[in-house]
């Protein structure tokens, strides 16, 4: 394990912050990178930094990567054992009022980190994409040998979009690249902007849950530290670039460059209002439920095939929802301060 820091952009983020306070606690110096933006209650990131500031081998910097000079900078004054790119605008339905911010944020500011990792020599590049880059597949569960052609939001479209970007550069200059795509994550400290909390904010203040495509939506839950657990593991495992020639039909997965897509998911969805049951149970409470139709940029289910993820860093998921929603919940009432 390298003495050099890990640069974990996104760091008062969700998965960011329970992703550096693993890091900090195996040992490893982490530079955090945030904007600090307030898409969500810039009062729960500054908790989580609170938090993260307290081990002396944590160190934070409030930039915006989109800004070119400020992500050179940062490139520039550190040398890097590894670069974690969690740093997005979030959000399917933000994404149909608001394109502009991400084009800034998943397009221009990746761009410059695979600029910074280029020109610092980067060991490893792990970056943030997401389930919904599966968009308009039907086919269960999704697979990274599949195509991802036909997203459905433009945020898909951005983090499909980061998966080809990345392998040009892979590519080009053989940087070891992996891709993350994320499957529901969830848990304390959670981001109020995702359904489940605003389920528990409902709930909790007697106000209608809004279940759209009438309830009828499955979603692949993954509990934050299962997430944590298979981007640690996959840190050290850098692509090497397969040996086979791609031949006319060429694996989605993966390639003859160093760089690899892997699903990070439970492998097991769940009916959402099977969740809306087991948060009721939590907070004591019947909620008021109000069914709509599909929303724009919205899919009926998700589902994460983790073969490879299981094959090659031996990971499997142990957090069912049955226990993951309670510690939510637990977390929940504590922040919140309600019975």
């Amino acid at each position: 394990m390298s003495d050099h820091p890990i640069l974990l952009t996104g760091a008062a983020g969700f998965i960011g912050f329970h992703l550096a306070g693993r890091l900090l606690k195996d040992g490893r110096r982490v530079v955090g990178i945030d904007n600090l933006n307030s898409y969500y209650d810039p009062a729960l990131k500054a908790g989580r930094l609170d938090i993260l500031r307290k081990d002396s081998r944590f160190r934070f910097v409030r930039a915006d990567l989109a800004d070119r000079a400020a992500a050179a900078a940062l490139f520039a004054e550190n040398r890097l054992s590894a670069v974690i790119h969690l740093a997005a605008q979030a959000g399917v339905r933000y994404s149909l009022q608001n394109p502009d911010a991400y084009v800034d944020s998943n397009l221009t500011a990746f761009a410059n980190v695979l600029e910074g990792c280029r020109h610092a020599d980067c060991p490893h590049l792990l970056f943030a994409s997401s389930s919904s880059v599966y968009g308009a597949n039907t086919k269960l569960p999704f697979s990274v040998h599949d195509n991802v052609d036909h997203p459905v939001s433009l945020y898909a479209a951005t983090k499909k979009s980061n998966e080809l970007m990345a392998h040009a550069y892979s590519h080009l200059y053989r940087m070891p690249i992996t891709g993350l795509r994320f499957f529901t994550v969830y848990g304390p400290w959670y981001r109020p902007d995702m359904a489940l909390y605003k389920f528990a904010d409902a709930i909790v203040g007697g106000q209608p849950i809004r279940l759209f495509n009438h309830g009828n939506m499955r979603r692949d839950f993954t509990y934050i530290d299962d997430v944590v657990e298979a981007v640690v593991r996959l840190i050290d495992h850098v692509p090497q670039g397969e040996t086979d020639r791609p031949g006319d039909a060429p694996d989605p997965g993966t390639s003859p460059a160093p760089w690899r897509i892997y699903n990070i998911g439970n492998n097991k969805p769940a009916e959402l209002m099977n969740v809306v049951a087991l948060l009721e149970m939590e907070f004591g409470r019947t909620a008021r439920k109000e069914m709509l139709p599909m929303q724009p940029g919205d899919v009926q289910a998700t589902f994460a095939d983790i073969d490879d993820l299981t094959r090659e860093v031996g990971f499997r998921p142990s957090m069912p929802l049955e226990d993951g929603i309670p510690r939510f919940a637990t977390w929940y009432r504590r922040y919140h301060r309600v019975g």
